[in-house]
């Protein structure tokens, strides 16, 4: 069964982070850091802007991701925009796995030795922290907004944009 991101969304205690120290700690889902033309000569840029305290799973970083750098190919092409993801997830989730069903209460420990095993990656996002980063022409102005609305979709929190110009 899949992990649910409402679970992992307060930040709650220090973050886990110590990979030496992490057994069998999953790999960051995101593929792509920057996506674009990193030398173009771009006048505006757009912020997709966190409005709460929260973590933000890698699968969600990724999913956004690839929703605004696919709105951006078809529109603008390869050389018409510049894209920075600015989190990244070093936080390791836990889970602690819980039997149900006939016979559970006799197999399973309770919470005896609930630490949890590691079963993703979050990045901490604080308020008004950026979390993408867009540059684009002013021809691609209205196509960036678009994108990144439609990254904000894949997020868990609230966001806003911001537009400003270089």
């Amino acid at each position: 069964m899949a992990l649910k991101a409402k679970n992992f969304r307060k930040i709650s205690g220090a973050a886990y982070t110590r990979r030496e120290y992490i057994g069998g700690a999953p790999q960051s889902k995101i593929v792509h850091l920057t996506m674009g033309d990193p030398n173009g000569d771009f006048k505006y840029e757009a912020r997709l802007i966190a409005l709460e305290d929260a973590q933000v799973r890698h699968n969600a970083l990724e999913a956004a991701r690839m929703a605004v750098n696919k709105f951006l190919e078809e529109k603008l092409g390869g050389k018409g925009y510049f894209l920075k993801i600015s989190v990244y997830p070093h936080h390791v989730l836990r889970e602690h796995k819980v039997m149900t069903g006939a016979g559970a209460d006799r197999l399973s420990e309770g919470m005896r030795r609930a630490f949890g095993r590691p079963a993703g990656l979050a990045a901490r996002v604080k308020k008004g922290q950026n979390i993408m980063i867009l540059r684009t022409t002013e021809n691609g102005l209205s196509f960036a907004k678009e994108a990144l609305t439609r990254g904000a979709s894949k997020m868990p929190i609230p966001t806003r944009i911001d537009l400003i110009t270089l």
